[in-house]
């Protein structure tokens, strides 16, 4: 393993873990199969799903969850479906590789309304077809990847009745109580919400 790349070791000393960067690729899907895309104001003529970096401390579910809020607008209600891809890529001269988690989401309702670093962009949500009909310019990072868009619909209809747990209760309660402490102690977290 390289020394450049940044790594845990663990507890007992015996494993050695590399840290790579993640992003997270959110897919809302509605009951009519279309897909939410938002066209950012600073890429003109370009459209791309929900994304942003996973933050640290945080689970692929946390994090996928925070960017639909900070995104889509933090009325939108979804329910998380599954991680059905993942891809690793260089992305710069300093982030040598980073891992993309793409998440499926079900669209339960809600306004939507871009925020965050997507705040002026329009919205619109697209089927299969309108996207390939219209020759849609989309993002999704990294580049080369648009046939996620078809798969994310195929996928919905496989999932969008199955209720299934993705991340235990007490996963979510053992990071929260994590991240109150650090915001007491003034840790890494202490900028957080």
């Amino acid at each position: 393993m390289s020394d450049n790349q940044p790594y845990l070791i663990s507890a007992n000393d015996k494993r050695r873990f590399a840290c790579f960067p993640a992003a997270v690729v959110v897919f809302i899907v509605n009951e009519e199969e279309k897909i939410l895309l938002l066209s950012h104001p600073k890429r003109q003529g370009w459209w791309e799903v929900v994304n942003g970096a996973l933050e640290a401390g945080e689970t692929i579910l946390e994090g996928a969850l925070r960017e639909t809020r900070e995104e889509a607008g933090p009325e939108v209600r979804v329910r998380p479906l599954g991680i059905f891809h993942a891809h690793s890529f260089h992305f710069d001269e300093n982030v040598r590789y980073m891992l993309s988690l793409f998440c499926l989401m079900a669209y339960k309702g809600g306004l939507v309304q871009p925020g965050d670093d997507m705040a002026g962009s329009q919205f619109r949500w697209w089927s299969w077809q309108e996207i390939s009909d219209e020759k849609l310019k989309i993002v999704i990072p990294p580049p080369g990847q648009e046939w996620l868009l078809q798969r994310a619909i195929e996928l919905y209809r496989l999932w969008k009745d199955q209720d299934v747990i993705l991340q235990p209760e007490s996963e979510l309660s053992l990071t929260r109580k994590k991240r109150k402490y650090e915001l007491e102690k003034g840790g890494p977290h202490a900028s957080d919400d």
